[in-house]
């Protein structure tokens, strides 16, 4: 198993937390890009009997985006390679076989704005700012993460502007689930991981690859995708548990067969 010293993560039971840490705001490096995608490609391996995981920050900040000494090196050779490996960070997250729950406080900028948005929900503290500040350090990227929590016209905003914005005034476009107090962040984003992971696993993780491959298909196309899954999820034990749970009343037994 690989070495991590940017990545720290706890299972319990059927969800598990993972703490992106280094101090003092979690910038993240080039190092710490490759950590993250190794992880969540590996998430079933690291988290084995989580159905559900929760991605916070240790401190007082989600992330304060890129570390900005390593832009000072980057170039027009060394920057494919180098973009390369955020971008499969952001997407190991977004691609991740179990459903993730970003939990939100303090900074969330650029960077931590993207790994946020590329989880399945957020949950934000009330100490919560986001923003993409590219433009103020003469590089691009993260709008169209931002896209999956804001309409257009306020992407465009924070994106030209580079201005914090807090979790309060973003909640109502519905990218962000609940804004709560910063004591009751994590009890906020346990809660909501244990609700969801009361299901089958196969079921989520079916249900994630489902939401996935819909999110930009037409109506018709993404129905038709969504029935594929359900002829293929019949064929699970899981499946059939969790109609006989209901029929009988009972809490159902899963086992992800």
């Amino acid at each position: 198993m690989a070495q991590f010293e940017f990545i720290e993560w706890q299972e319990n039971g059927t969800t598990a937390t993972v703490w992106l840490n280094r101090p003092p705001a979690n910038a993240v490096n080039q190092a710490m890009y490759v950590e993250i995608k190794e992880f969540f490609d590996n998430v079933d391996v690291h988290v084995p009997e989580a159905r559900v995981v929760i991605l916070a920050g240790r401190g007082k900040h989600f992330c304060g985006g890129n570390d900005l000494d390593e832009f000072k090196t980057l170039d027009p050779e060394n920057s494919p390679g180098r973009m390369k490996e955020v971008r499969e960070a952001f997407f190991s997250i977004y691609d991740s076989t179990k459903p993730v729950i970003a939990a939100v406080q303090g900074a969330a900028v650029g960077t931590g704005l993207a790994i946020a948005a590329s989880c399945d929900l957020v949950v934000a503290a009330e100490s919560a700012r986001f923003a993409l500040p590219e433009v103020n350090v003469g590089v691009m990227g993260g709008a169209k993460h931002l896209s999956r929590m804001v309409p257009q016209g306020m992407v465009r905003l924070m994106h030209l502007s580079g201005d914090l914005i807090p979790a309060a005034k973003l909640l109502p476009y519905g990218g962000i689930v609940d804004v709560v107090p910063d004591e009751k962040l994590y009890e906020a984003a346990q809660s909501l991981a244990e609700s969801l992971a009361r299901h089958s696993p196969a079921a989520l993780r079916f249900a994630k690859q489902s939401l996935n491959a819909i999110e930009y298909m037409d109506l018709k196309s993404g129905y038709e995708f969504e029935q594929s899954l359900t002829g293929e999820l019949s064929g699970y034990e899981d499946s059939k548990e969790a109609l006989n749970a209901l029929l009988e009343r009972r809490t159902p037994v899963y086992t992800g067969r």
